[in-house]
């Protein structure tokens, strides 16, 4: 079992959101429903929790009530090789939703997501200030983060 498992609160359509994250990412699984009985609070018989696991991260959803909504002071980063991967889960992910700035996307329950290229954190933590610079600079005007530009302004081009 894993010591902490991040546990996301929707209103009401967590089971979706879950089918929707497990038909996008490649080593994922849907793990045990439980449902709300006679002591509530939600309808008896509906979808209480899910467990899922992402890339071998485990997972809890909750609908829960309109209390509490998603926000940008938490994101779910995916770290990606090449472009192809970058673009694969930008185009899933942010289907239905917003694409932000800078690699961030919300999904469309809400969730935001960082489509990260590995190769851009590697830039930033260059010991050429200048290179971080240029390649922070460049990042700052993309959307969906581009490998081949990126690795250009690291090269000063």
């Amino acid at each position: 079992m894993q010591r902490i498992t991040p546990f996301l609160w929707f209103e009401a359509n967590a089971e979706e959101a879950v089918d929707f994250y497990v038909s996008i990412f490649k080593k994922a699984k849907k793990g045990v429903v439980t449902r709300y009985g006679e002591a509530g609070p939600g309808p008896m018989g509906s979808v209480m929790t899910v467990e899922f696991q992402l890339e071998g991260q485990d997972f809890v959803v909750l609908n829960g009530n309109p209390a509490f909504k998603f926000n940008e002071s938490i994101s779910l980063v995916v770290n990606c090789r090449t472009q192809k991967e970058v673009d694969y889960y930008w185009g899933k992910l942010s289907r239905g939703g917003q694409k932000v700035a800078c690699g961030w996307l919300k999904d469309r329950f809400g969730v935001s997501w960082q489509i990260t290229p590995t190769i851009l954190m590697d830039l930033l933590k260059s010991k050429d200030p200048q290179k971080r610079d240029r390649v922070m600079k460049a990042m700052m005007t993309m959307v969906k983060i581009d490998i081949a530009k990126i690795k250009k302004a690291a090269n000063g081009k």
